[in-house]
């Protein structure tokens, strides 16, 4: 399951209850600010395809600083469960942000958030605050199996139903493509 990632993000009705189960149950990992930048290519524009798959993300955060390639895989029904995922830390962001402009990468949008983060069995759980966006929880799977994406996630969802959150409401873009076109309404389903 190298370089593979798989998570949810989403919206809950009530994020207390969550909230409160976290900070009874789970180990806070650190709070930090991000701001990512989001790159594509000139000469293959990420942004063309109907359903943009591909981000390449310039991340400064005060845990460092890291450059990431994501390319998510959509299943027959259009929704992603999983993605390709390249990550590695750098020493010089500004350099590298001058790299990218030498070869033509256009800067396409900025995301900038302040993420609580807890450890909880083999989940990574964000509380993440977006400027511009709003607040939401993303979930991580941190670790190896066996199982299917798909299943993976819905786990994620039966575990959030536990905790009596509410209604909750599931991103397939994710906050780049909400930074990138705020002009198009985004798709929640209710789950």
């Amino acid at each position: 399951m190298k370089n593979i990632e798989i998570e949810i993000q989403v919206k809950l009705q009530k994020t207390k209850p969550l909230i409160d189960f976290l900070k009874e149950n789970a180990k806070l990992t650190g709070t930090q600010r991000q701001i990512d930048k989001y790159f594509t290519p000139k000469h293959r524009n990420f942004l063309a395809k109907k359903k943009v798959n591909e981000w390449l993300r310039l991340r400064s955060s005060e845990k460092g600083d890291s450059i990431n390639y994501k390319n998510w895989k959509y299943d027959e029904t259009g929704r992603s469960h999983h993605c390709d995922e390249y990550e590695t830390k750098i020493e010089n962001y500004k350099n590298l942000e001058r790299i990218f402009e030498a070869l033509e990468h256009k800067k396409i949008c900025q995301v900038d958030k302040t993420r609580i983060i807890y450890k909880y069995k083999k989940y990574e759980i964000s509380i993440d605050k977006v400027k511009g966006l709003g607040d939401f929880v993303e979930i991580e799977f941190a670790g190896e199996t066996d199982k299917k994406p798909k299943d993976v996630t819905s786990e994620m969802v039966d575990f959030l139903r536990t905790l009596n959150v509410g209604k909750i409401y599931r991103n397939f873009r994710g906050y780049a493509y909400m930074a990138a076109f705020p002009e198009k309404p985004i798709e929640w389903e209710e789950l």
